[in-house]
């Protein structure tokens, strides 16, 4: 089989991230994933932590070709991790993707950290559009090796594509920031609760006009068992299966029976 055929036969996966185009992580994983795939890359040009599920909707996008660190061919846009995806299936690359692939973020995205989590926000915009997605994450603000975790990203998103699903998943993978013999192995989760210990920062600029900072420690989390804050507490990899249907439905029936009328 030459190359142009194999290529015909694989899976044609999208990556992006919220770290970057730039970042290592982004560049781990393409360099993982390549060994399964093709690759279409298309991610923001700067950071975008914290953004959650961002659209631009009132001014125009521009799209960039560029390079990662290796050499590999990827896009990069002014727009969010969400509009990466969006960009990328309403038209800007030739055919839809099998699979996207959000990532590798540095630093956990577990609990309630997914309602602001640019990273897992781009792997919602794919299911949206009726596609499997998968979030990765490192448990690690500093610099680490993401070798582990994009490894075992591509072996997840290999057992994706030959599973046959009803709809199309969200996994939320969380990875510890350990080397690969302390890994103690996988857990199946729910989401977590987060604790966070966020503070207002208030300063001044050279003309006096105050200004403020959201700042504080990084978040902490209860380690309970069969969350993700708890199994990473525990060196296990986690995934965690997300469902984008926020309805609370135990309050359902306490709301019917205010009896609410005009």
């Amino acid at each position: 089989m030459n190359q142009s055929q194999q290529a015909d036969s694989w899976p044609y996966i999208l990556l992006t991230n919220d770290d970057g185009v730039m970042a290592p992580g982004l560049l781990a994983l393409a360099q993982a994933v390549g060994r399964i795939a093709e690759l279409a890359i298309v991610a923001p040009d700067h950071n975008w932590s914290a953004s959650g599920h961002s659209k631009t909707m009132h001014k125009p996008l521009r799209v960039t070709p560029t390079q990662l660190g290796d050499g590999t061919p990827a896009l990069m846009t002014t727009g969010s991790p969400s509009d990466c995806v969006a960009l990328a299936l309403l038209g800007i690359l030739d055919r839809t993707p099998d699979l996207v692939i959000s990532g590798i973020n540095q630093g956990a995205n577990m609990g309630h950290d997914l309602t602001y989590s640019g990273t897992v926000s781009a792997a919602m915009e794919a299911v949206i559009a009726d596609l499997p997605a998968i979030a990765v994450s490192l448990d690690s603000h500093q610099d680490a090796s993401f070798e582990v975790a994009a490894e075992f990203a591509a072996r997840l998103a290999r057992q994706v594509l030959e599973s046959e699903l009803p709809r199309p998943l969200l996994l939320n993978l969380n990875v510890p920031a350990l080397p690969r013999e302390q890994i103690r192995g996988i857990k199946i989760t729910r989401l977590g609760q987060r604790i966070y210990r966020d503070a207002l920062v208030q300063r001044s600029d050279p003309r006096g006009q105050v200004y403020y900072w959201i700042g504080g420690e990084p978040p902490e989390g209860v380690a309970e068992e069969g969350t993700d804050i708890g199994a990473l507490s525990e060196g296990y990899i986690s995934i965690t299966p997300v469902a984008l249907d926020l309805t609370d439905r135990d309050a359902i029936e306490t709301l019917r029976d205010w009896n609410l009328d005009l």
